[in-house]
Order: structure tokens, then sequence, then C-alpha cells
């Protein structure tokens, strides 16, 4: 995964620098008592997020004191090219690890994944298209059967094979409306296998999913995913 929020942000913040340590008072629930306060901490969270990855390669009392130092004007204790080349060299390294690290999960995730679809396939009920796909009707629907050129509306749930939950338009409180060819190559197939009225549970192998690349903090590279998709009518 290549940094990009992240790098945004620590070329920002990495022009600060040295040593704070935490206060007991910051050990203890934080209180949003004024919309500064609030604003400030909604920032420092939004911070946090973007160094998430990579937090195993900063010191958070040096990021502490950079920023401190930054927004009381104080000098660096380095020249600005010297906080640029660093910067460049760090990036260089964390882009590398990450895709070494990328690369260890791609292959962990394809095997496991071969073997859940192995072993699924074998169950009552499950259909294997050509394509690797494989569903279960969970309801047949008796309504028309989209094509390529239609748009769709569904509520669907998407699960990891460990039972992660990644995502739900249930949870958002409202359909999901797309093109059927404006969405992984696994939905794209079984939205043209299923009548509106239809719920289907797919199975959708990394290759018709999104492969390598992963999607998303959850969805790790090679990844199979399980979807849950109610087909609630077609578009005009």
């Amino acid at each position: 995964m290549k940094l990009t929020t992240t790098v945004a942000v620590l070329c920002s913040i990495f022009l600060f620098t040295s040593s704070h340590k935490a206060s007991a008072e910051e050990d203890a629930a934080v209180k949003l008592e004024t919309e500064k306060d609030s604003v400030s901490y909604v920032l420092g969270t939004n911070i946090a997020k973007s160094l998430i990855n990579i937090k195993e390669d900063i010191d958070i009392d040096m990021l502490t004191r950079g920023i401190k130092d930054q927004l009381n004007g104080k000098p660096m204790p380095i020249s600005e090219e010297a906080a640029q080349t660093i910067m460049r060299e760090f990036t260089a390294n964390v882009n590398k690890k990450q895709e070494e690290q990328s690369q260890i999960a791609g292959k962990k995730n394809l095997n496991e994944g071969v073997k859940f679809l192995e072993e699924n396939k074998k169950k009552d009920g499950i259909v294997t298209t050509e394509s690797g796909l494989q569903y279960q009707v969970l309801k047949k629907g008796d309504g028309p059967v989209p094509t390529k050129e239609d748009k769709v509306k569904t509520h669907y749930k998407g699960t990891l094979t460990d039972g992660t939950e990644f995502d739900s338009s249930h949870k958002r409180g409202e359909p999901a409306v797309f093109p059927v060819t404006g969405v992984i190559k696994g939905w794209t197939e079984a939205l043209q296998i299923m009548n509106v009225g239809s719920k289907y549970k797919l199975f959708v192998p990394s290759e018709l999913a999104y492969g390598q690349r992963g999607a998303g903090q959850m969805i790790g590279p090679n990844s199979v995913l399980i979807f849950e998709i109610e087909l609630l009518g077609i578009e005009k």
C-alpha cells in the first residue's frame, strides 16, 4: 500500500522535531468542553488515522515536539534541504516495506482463499460458475434479470472469510444503486443471473474482486470476499 495522505501529513509535520512526555492529565479521559477543544482533538485524531500504518516508524514524542516548535515559530535543528532529503528517503523505505508486507500477505491470503473455495464448493446448494465464482440462492425472485446496460438497486453485506464485515448498505440505511458493470467482476457476473426479488450469497475469488491490490484497510491482497446481495430492482 503506497503512502498517500500519510506522506502529505508527514511532509508538513516533519518540519518540526525534539521530545515531549505525556502528562498525567493527557492519560486521563479527555474532556471536550469548548468548540476549540473539540476541533483540536478531532484534528489530532485525523492526523493519527493517516499515520496508523507507519506508527512503528515514528516517535510520537518527537512528532508532538515538532508540532509545538513549528507553531511557536522555533527554527528547525536541520536545514530545509536536509528535511526534504530525509522525507524522500523515509517515503521510499516505507513504500518498499509496505510492498514487501503486501506480497507476504498476498501469498498467505491466496493460499487460504484457494483452500476455502475448494471446501466451500462441496457444500449443498453451492453453484460454481466457469469463472470460479460461487453462489448460493437464498431466495429466488420472479422479476426480470439485469443486463450489462442496466443500473440496479441492491441491499448487501460484505464480509471476509473469517466473518469480518467490511461493508453494508443496511448499516448505511439505504440501498446502493450502481451500473451492473460498475462493480467488481464477481458482482457483474452474478447480477446478470439474478432475477429481481432474489437474494444470493456470493463467494468471490480474489481475481474476480480486488486481486493483489486489495481495497482499503480491511480487504487485504488476494482476499476471497463473501456477499449477501438482495436485488431490489432495475433502475430506469
